[in-house]
């Protein structure tokens, strides 16, 4: 008996190619479809650019403090790693990419500077007018890859839309994902934004089906939903204004976030984390990146922060004890 090929569903790219979702992210973002390139989360991104740049003998530039990713995805390379010292703590925008010390860490050999904006885990940010002089400052055979993981919930501060930069800097690659504001982690999409020819290269390293068909559909119709980024966003200023409200009467100090996050001081990292583990309430350690004072906390439904408020409240008691 012959086997029956499925249907599929109008709009649901049978070839898992993408080309519809690349046309709607390029009709959005008002550039050709030719400098998207799709990846399984921006993760993919960040890795298939070092894939695509870095070889042995040269070196990349990222903060103290960035997302483990940057330095894991040079190491594998066999490229060197350079990193730049990131604001002090007294600083207004305390363990924030200090930019001048990025440019300053460029040499003849560096071709990749990661740059997140926001950054994960420390909620911090760059303003339009850092990043302008930051840009002008980069070699054209340098690529600056900008990391937006964090673009919708950072509308509120002076985050910039890295996107609009993209005409005056060849060298900028915008990077942004379906698994935050969108809600559509489990399914792995993220995109980047760039000149052609880099596109070209990044789709050289590409793997050819490297996102799903479920994925392609969700994204697809995830683009342009402002509802959606709307709820997400209004949930995370009011957990944010929680926790600011609530912590810092336990003695813990909250950092300013432009995330979906907080970074929380609250005096031994392991120990509290591992404290709320026993209560059932998981955050994430950040020792591992240098802050072993400090927990990263993701911002929930009111129920889910009060009932870390809660857990909080009593492990920070024990640990004062």
């Amino acid at each position: 008996m012959p086997r029956c090929r499925p249907r599929c569903a109008i709009g649901l790219y049978p070839d898992g190619n993408g080309h519809d979702l690349k046309q709607a992210l390029a009709a959005w973002h008002r550039v050709d479809a030719k400098q998207v390139t799709l990846g399984n989360g921006s993760n993919d991104l960040l890795v298939l650019l070092a894939e695509a740049f870095l070889t042995p003998g040269t070196n990349a530039v990222h903060s103290e403090f960035a997302f483990a990713i940057y330095g894991l995805s040079i190491q594998a390379t066999g490229a060197a790693i350079r990193v730049a010292k990131a604001y002090a703590a007294d600083h207004a925008m305390a363990y924030g990419h200090d930019l001048d010390a990025m440019a300053a860490a460029i040499d003849a050999d560096t071709r990749l500077i990661y740059i997140a904006n926001p950054n994960n885990p420390t909620g911090t940010w760059n303003t339009a007018e850092q990043l302008r002089a930051f840009l002008r400052k980069v070699p054209e055979t340098v690529i600056v890859a900008l990391d937006e993981a964090y673009h919708e919930y950072s509308r509120a501060v002076d985050c910039p839309d890295g996107t609009e930069l993209l005409a005056s800097h060849p060298n900028l690659v915008v990077l942004r994902t379906f698994s935050k504001a969108h809600a559509l982690a489990g399914v792995r999409v993220g995109y980047a934004l760039s000149h052609p020819d880099v596109a070209d290269m990044l789709n050289r390293v590409r793997q050819p089906f490297n996102v799903g068909i479920p994925g392609l559909a969700g994204a697809t119709a995830a683009v342009g939903d402002a509802e959606q980024v709307a709820r997400a966003q209004k949930l995370v200023a009011e957990g944010a204004a929680q926790f600011q409200s609530a912590l810092p009467s336990l003695g813990v100090k909250v950092h300013r976030t432009a995330g979906n996050f907080v970074l929380a001081d609250v005096g031994a990292g392991n120990a509290v984390y591992e404290g709320l583990l026993r209560e059932g309430v998981i955050v994430r350690p950040v020792a591992g990146y240098g802050l072993a004072r400090c927990v990263r906390i993701t911002i929930g439904t009111t129920s889910q922060n009060e009932r870390l408020i809660a857990a909080l409240s009593k492990v920070m008691k024990d640990h004062r004890g």
